[in-house]
């Protein structure tokens, strides 16, 4: 079972990041030599494709969430009910207890 929910722009923004921090200790550690502005597109290139694969899955999510109908009982985890989709506590993240 998940603890949390899978969030795509998070892990491919994380990627871009340790791709620029690997870049940098290459730098710092002399194993080749990286100009100041190289980290620029790395970070910006990876915000961006961070910030699309988030609208993508977004979107995808949305959709599947409308076909379930009311939601309350279809879902095969903890999350369920309404309040997914009106900005409850499910959709802040916020723990919601044994009970549900």
């Amino acid at each position: 079972m998940l603890r949390h929910e899978f969030r795509p722009g998070r892990l491919v923004a994380g990627t871009f990041f340790v791709l620029a921090g690997v870049t940098f200790a290459g730098d710092a550690g002399g194993l080749w030599d990286t100009p100041w502005f190289a980290m620029i597109p790395i970070v910006v290139v990876g915000l961006a494709l961070a910030a699309m694969t988030a609208l993508l899955a977004g979107g995808i999510r949305r959709r599947r969430r409308g076909t379930d109908g009311a939601g309350s009982a279809s879902g095969g985890g903890g999350a369920s009910g309404g309040a997914e989709g009106r900005g409850g506590a499910t959709a802040s993240g916020a723990w919601r207890g044994p009970t549900g």
